[in-house]
């Protein structure tokens, strides 16, 4: 190879891994920079909401999560849960939940109505009619929240201009190697890019751990029946009312969501489905989020460059940047080992996004169309 052939790729390696080092700087001050939700003070009454809380299943964690949803500083609110099958786990839970808080306003909603290719949706659909209030507050059943958790992500709702509230989550990993590894996924790429986005102004987002919305703006988007077969559900809620020209508000609320991948093949089609979901949606910005693999770009860099001062020094500071994701962190010389094999994996699952469009969710396998619909393809 002529030499100047071989410069020029090392030029153009240094571009690349001083990006890589640049974002991994970025990412590492935005997660300590406070949200700011722009709402203002919220005012001294807040109106009443409904919860909906869609179900499939249980989990160890399912009770202690819906339980922390009835223990509310909240003056006036109601849960609703919903469930296909009678049969399902899910409803000795809700049971023992009513049985326990019959101060709470707790509603179980059993219909087995399909009304779309995605599942949780069609629940949602099954359950409004049951919702009591105007201001609605969507979570997924694996979401832990605090007790001034409705209070907070319902205020800017108050606004007019407001279409929806969302808010960040933290993965807690319930138990294993592999669940710290999903769990490592969301707080060290998924959410410090979303907090990296948040800090440019960025705001095209809305995520399943909350989304707060008006009923008559729901009503206005076409319902739950306008996104019944899309795979992204709550960023097209979001997208949505956008167009109706509301602003999304980032609250700075931020849950927890129990991570509890057992094997290698969850974890791999968990995050398969995320990436695929990602891609969908932002096919530009995914192809070049690779850049966002900083240990793997800049360690690339170092060989091909031999080890020289500057490379080095990039290597360097990429890896206290991306270590400094895990301070504070459970279980932070667990994460830190694992963290050279998290960020190969990063790469090796960014690559095999690319390779279909069929994603996994729970027991159903989908193909996923350009403009983020899912078809069922079989059920494993």
């Amino acid at each position: 190879m002529p030499i100047n052939l071989w410069e020029w790729i090392v030029e153009i390696g240094y571009a690349i891994a001083c990006i890589a080092m640049l974002y991994s700087i970025a990412a590492a001050i935005a997660i300590r920079i406070p949200i700011r939700s722009r709402a203002g003070r919220a005012p001294m009454q807040l109106p009443a909401v409904t919860v909906l809380k869609p179900l499939c299943g249980t989990d160890r964690d399912t009770y202690e999560c819906l339980r922390s949803f009835c223990e509310q500083n909240f003056k006036d609110f109601q849960v609703v849960f919903g469930v296909n099958d009678a049969n399902d786990t899910a409803v000795a839970v809700v049971r023992r939940l009513q049985c326990e808080y019959p101060q709470c306003d707790l509603e179980l909603v059993i219909e087995r109505r399909s009304h779309g290719s995605n599942r949780k949706v069609s629940n949602l659909i099954n359950m409004l009619a049951a919702a009591r209030h105007d201001y609605l507050v969507l979570s997924d059943s694996d979401v832990r929240v605090k007790p001034d958790y409705l209070e907070r992500v319902v205020a800017p709702l108050i606004d007019e201009r407001v279409g929806i509230v969302t808010c960040c989550y933290r993965g807690v990993a319930r138990a294993g190697v592999w669940s710290i590894l999903g769990s490592m996924f969301i707080n060290e790429w998924f959410i410090p890019s979303v907090r990296v986005s948040a800090m440019m102004g960025f705001r095209a987002f809305a995520f399943g751990a909350t989304i707060a919305i008006r009923r008559h703006v729901l009503d206005q988007i076409g319902g739950f029946a306008a996104i019944s077969g899309q795979l992204a559900d709550d960023y097209r809620l979001g997208e949505l009312t956008r167009r109706l020209g509301l602003r999304t508000i980032l609250s700075d609320v931020e849950v927890e969501t129990m991570v509890g991948e057992q094997s290698v093949a969850e974890l791999i089609s968990h995050e398969l489905r995320w990436r695929r979901t990602i891609r969908v949606l932002s096919p530009s910005g995914y192809r070049f989020s690779f850049v966002t693999f900083g240990l793997p770009i800049t360690a690339l860099q170092l060989a091909v460059a031999g080890a020289a001062a500057p490379a080095v020094i990039i290597f360097a500071v990429t890896v206290l940047a991306t270590a400094s994701l895990h301070l504070g962190a459970r279980s932070p010389w667990a994460r830190l080992l694992l963290m050279p094999f998290r960020e190969l994996l990063h790469c090796a699952l960014w690559g095999w996004s690319f390779a279909t469009r069929r994603v996994q969710w729970r027991r159903d396998l989908y193909q996923v169309t350009p403009d983020g619909s899912v078809q069922p393809v079989a059920r494993i």
